[in-house]
């Protein structure tokens, strides 16, 4: 059985008017952590956008693989229902949904099954003493009121409980302290296993500290202009990306 999960071929993508991806080729295995590293506005950001299809970017050329099957027009929820799931930048607020409620309702979404409510609650309890989350949380509005630390660690919660076959987290370690990069990487650990894969975007070294990478990518200008190990993303830590812009 193949091992492959996610398959990029020669994408190009525009937003408006805009080119933004350049060809970009990417293959990600199961059981691998990929990481895209760049300077702002490399399209970092619109790579994970373009994998589930967010209506705002337009492909030109190329497509998107998942497991083999091309999700490259699929809908977003189609795609997510596949099992691929996206953490953001900037998480958002809902009010009047619970946590709780929010995420049982993701997960019948994701699996078409019934929740069972008790087990539901027993694991979303489990997840959230391995993320030092305050139980709590569990009844309050989505995000609503949360810290910046409190919702990136909401966002990998959510990630646990739906157990995607792809995670894409965007900027995940955007604004946290040293204490939540750390639980951010242990949830990550967590849900990583040899039938999944990650995939996370950042533009600094920070959240690769606590973690194992098999790939490091440094994206410039819509192209990936290098790959390498996970000692890359220390190089660029120390000499920035300048001798990639060139």
């Amino acid at each position: 059985m193949s091992k492959e999960l996610l398959n990029i071929k020669d994408l190009y993508v525009n937003a408006g008017d805009k080119e933004i991806l350049k060809g970009i080729n990417l293959k990600i295995n199961k059981g691998e952590i990929h990481v895209i590293m760049g300077p702002n506005g490399s399209g970092k950001s619109t790579t994970a956008n373009a994998i589930l299809n967010n209506p705002e970017y337009t492909k030109v050329q190329g497509k998107v693989e998942l497991e083999g099957k091309d999700i490259s027009n699929l809908k977003t929820d189609e795609i997510a229902r596949l099992g691929v799931f996206m953490s953001f930048q900037l998480p958002e607020e809902i009010p009047g949904i619970t946590v709780t409620n929010f995420l049982k309702y993701a997960k019948n979404k994701v699996t078409g099954k019934p929740v069972k409510i008790f087990e539901f609650k027993d694991e979303l309890k489990k997840y959230m003493d391995e993320l030092n989350m305050n139980p709590k949380n569990m009844d309050r509005s989505l995000n609503v009121g949360f810290s910046g630390g409190e919702k990136k660690k909401n966002e990998i919660l959510q990630m646990l409980v739906l157990n995607p076959k792809l995670a894409i987290l965007d900027e995940t370690d955007s604004g946290l302290d040293v204490d939540a990069i750390r639980t951010v990487s242990k949830g990550i650990e967590l849900f990583k296993n040899d039938e999944n894969g990650v995939l996370i975007i950042t533009h600094n070294n920070k959240i690769l500290r606590s973690l194992k990478v098999d790939y490091v990518h440094v994206l410039v200008d819509g192209k990936i202009v290098t790959t390498g190990s996970q000692e890359l993303a220390t190089i660029i830590e120390n000499e920035g990306y300048a001798k990639y812009k060139n």
